[in-house]
């Protein structure tokens, strides 16, 4: 019973530890998101409206297009009321789309998820799988033909990479369509899931591609350190196979790492995703994020970065908490201290 409290308050504690750091380093994220556009050389009122089209307007035609994207406030001010806001719940209203970010957000947002979700679960299972199969055969021709793969894609731009399968799947082959997330011309109400999916292939396939190498490669690292053990060893001589042996000793010792930095490789999708769909013409949160920044659109870019954040600092947060239900180990080793 005793003990059961101490890993009940050493769990407890561990999560509001990680919590509390996740919260503060959104903050930081914001300040520094904040900071950053406040001192990009990008005029917004060049860029949205034109040079041609401002030197025709009048001063107070210019006086009101400043006070509608904010030109001339103290940047602390701004700062403050626009936290004071989203703390409330209120993102703004976007200043390209004239719209709620709320609104903008959901529609992006699901955009760019069902995409993400896709190429996250692909490159898991699929860099998961080939890690510990070349672990498990070191040396051999699966090895090298898995390491080889992964030293060429981490070596290979993502948009480099979703211009080849562009070329050769839309252009070429014309088997894929060549962009955006729904079919051209028809009414949201007469799109599929079906649709939804054939024009998330190539894109989703383009970020697995760059997903698998890290997951792949850190797992056959971990499972040759497992295949080197003393207790492996002794499983060799008692005649199990390489199967049972991945299945008794392998699986749950390398499960640990690899979900942990499944989890961390979250940052590495929205980054990702921010040049695959531009290449894809896919109208997701990294697409609305690059217009967000050229455009100066300040409410809608401070939204998609805290957003952003939260996905990546919560995906570590879920990770290290996974670790601990699936090692015990952890769970006893912070108990004890």
């Amino acid at each position: 019973m005793y003990k059961e409290k101490i890993l009940k308050n050493t769990a407890g504690k561990f999560i509001l530890k990680n919590f509390v750091k996740m919260v503060l380093l959104i903050f930081a994220v914001s300040i520094a998101a904040f900071a950053l556009m406040t001192v990009s050389p990008v005029d917004p009122l060049q860029a949205n409206v034109g040079q041609a089209a401002l030197g025709s307007m009048s001063q107070e035609q210019i006086a009101k297009l400043e006070e509608y994207w904010g030109v001339g406030e103290p940047p602390v001010q701004r700062y403050l009321a626009w936290l004071k806001d989203f703390l409330k719940g209120d993102m703004g209203v976007s200043l390209l789309y004239r719209q709620d970010v709320a609104k903008v957000i959901a529609v992006k947002l699901g955009n760019s998820l069902f995409l993400m979700i896709i190429a996250w679960v692909l490159s898991g299972l699929i860099g998961f799988a080939l890690g510990a199969l070349a672990g498990m055969n070191r040396g051999k021709f699966v090895d090298k033909a898995v390491k080889g793969y992964c030293l060429l894609i981490s070596s290979t731009p993502a948009f480099w990479i979703a211009m080849l399968l562009l070329i050769v799947f839309g252009v070429w082959l014309k088997i894929l369509p060549i962009g955006l997330s729904v079919p051209i011309g028809v009414e949201a109400s007469g799109v599929t899931f079906l649709d939804r999916v054939y024009h998330a292939i190539l894109p989703a396939v383009t970020l697995s591609i760059t997903g698998i190498a890290n997951i792949a490669m850190h797992t056959r690292e971990k499972m040759i350190d497992i295949c080197e053990s003393d207790y492996v060893v002794f499983a060799r001589a008692r005649g199990e196979s390489l199967w049972q042996i991945f299945r008794n000793h392998g699986f749950r010792n390398v499960l640990a790492p690899a979900m942990t930095l499944q989890f961390a490789s979250i940052s590495e999708i929205f980054g990702g995703s921010v040049l695959v769909e531009q290449v894809f013409s896919y109208p997701g949160l990294g697409q609305a994020a690059v217009s967000a920044g050229l455009g100066s659109d300040m409410p809608l870019l401070m939204a998609i970065t805290i957003i952003s954040a939260l996905f990546v600092f919560g995906g570590n947060l879920i990770a290290n908490i996974l670790y601990g239900v699936i090692d015990p180990r952890i769970r006893r080793g912070g108990a004890a201290k």
